[in-house]
């Protein structure tokens, strides 16, 4: 009889992370295909909304070029690309505001509860101490991530 030692539990280390992350986000692309959306396109939205419906552009654009890494002029792209299909708007109340149109939010609503019920799945009986303590190291390595690159960390000497 043939038996096989269990696989060890990873470390968790820059490749777990890595693996973890286009895992879910292959599920999550899936959900934003089936909208319309792009993963720029759901992050920008998501920023508007976490807003409150309305944000001035350059915040937006701060706020978006912060979570995803890109550069102004690819976040105002995207801005302009939710903006032609009337997912945002100006703000009527504040020109230099946008706002989520009645559009918009539908799809953010829609996406969002998807992927709940795909985040629900994935994290189903991992112990809340586990979570916390993933929550934890991972809050801290990004925080020494941006910390590197604001310092001009990852670029070549």
């Amino acid at each position: 009889m043939t038996t096989t030692a269990p696989s060890p539990t990873p470390t968790v280390n820059g490749r777990v992370i890595a693996l973890a992350h286009y895992a879910a986000r292959a599920l999550l692309e899936g959900v934003l295909d089936r909208h319309g959306l792009t993963f720029h396109q759901s992050v920008t939205l998501r920023a508007v909304a976490v807003a409150g419906g309305s944000i001035a552009r350059e915040e937006l654009v701060r706020d978006v070029t912060g979570s995803l890494k890109a550069d102004a002029p690819a976040v105002r792209t995207v801005i302009e690309e939710l903006t032609a299909g009337q997912l945002l708007a100006d703000d009527p109340a504040e020109a230099s505001r946008l706002r989520l149109t009645g559009a918009g939010r539908d799809r953010y609503e829609r996406t969002t509860a998807e992927t709940a019920e795909i985040t629900a799945r994935l994290y189903a009986g991992i112990p809340a101490e586990d979570l916390a303590a993933a929550g934890r190291v991972l809050a801290l390595v990004t925080e020494r991530a941006n910390a590197d690159l604001a310092a001009g960390g990852g670029t070549p000497a």
